[in-house]
């Protein structure tokens, strides 16, 4: 392969590093967080372009150029389209989805933004939130991070304005995922499957296939989400 020599090297890092920076500005995308699907792609395909250019001396400037602005054009055509067009910006962006009320998991909504429930409790913990009782609502947004409105009761900056007391924190456990028991975890909080029947039935559920999933903590029980 031909090797590229060091001043086209040099002019091509410089306008393909140009091009990236007038995204930016042009987008307002300046975080990963902020890019939808289409703008991740866009991204990806514009570096491989610089890539692809940087290291093959075929590839001409002007042709990375005219790649790179036709590319850009394109993206700012869909830009303009999502912030003019309701239906243009629900196809390419998609639309918020509550997943959860009122601490219970939306089983159908999690099924059609093809998430399980690990994922959600993933974006839950990265939201400092480690059980889902603790969730008024939470709102899967088009960039996949989940909004979260605690329950009031769960809401720290309440107790810190009240100057009430700090109590012990202990963190919630799975007990029941999709329907199956976690036998590990009820025997590490010193439970057995009988007494989980008996607290399934006091909550009107026959057995775990009921259950989508449940979870226990110290002090508050078990609490259900419903198949």
């Amino acid at each position: 392969m031909e090797t590229v020599g060091i001043g086209l090297l040099t002019l091509k890092v410089i306008i393909g590093f140009a091009a990236l920076f007038f995204l930016i500005l042009a987008t307002g995308k300046v975080s990963i967080n902020q890019l939808s699907p289409y703008h991740l792609v866009f991204v990806l395909v514009l570096g491989d372009f610089l890539g692809e250019s940087l290291y093959e001396n075929k590839i001409k400037i002007f042709h990375f150029l005219y790649a790179a602005g036709l590319w850009t054009l394109l993206m700012l055509a869909i830009e303009y389209l999502t912030q003019k067009k309701k239906s243009a910006r629900s196809l390419l962006e998609g639309n918020p989805s509550i997943i959860i009320r009122d601490g219970v998991l939306d089983r159908e909504m999690m099924n059609k933004n093809k998430l399980d429930i690990n994922e959600v409790a993933s974006l839950l913990r990265l939201n400092s939130v480690f059980s889902v009782r603790e969730v008024q609502y939470g709102i899967l947004e088009e960039n996949g991070q989940i909004s979260v409105l605690l329950k009031s009761k769960y809401d720290q900056t309440v107790k810190e304005d009240l100057n009430i007391p700090e109590s012990e924190v202990d963190l919630p456990i799975s007990f029941i995922i999709d329907g199956e028991i976690l036998l590990d975890n009820l025997q590490e909080r010193g439970f057995d499957h009988e007494w989980l029947l008996n607290e399934l039935k006091a909550n009107g559920y026959n057995n775990e296939k009921e259950v989508f999933f449940a979870d226990w903590r110290e002090g508050e029980g078990i609490h259900i989400s419903p198949k």
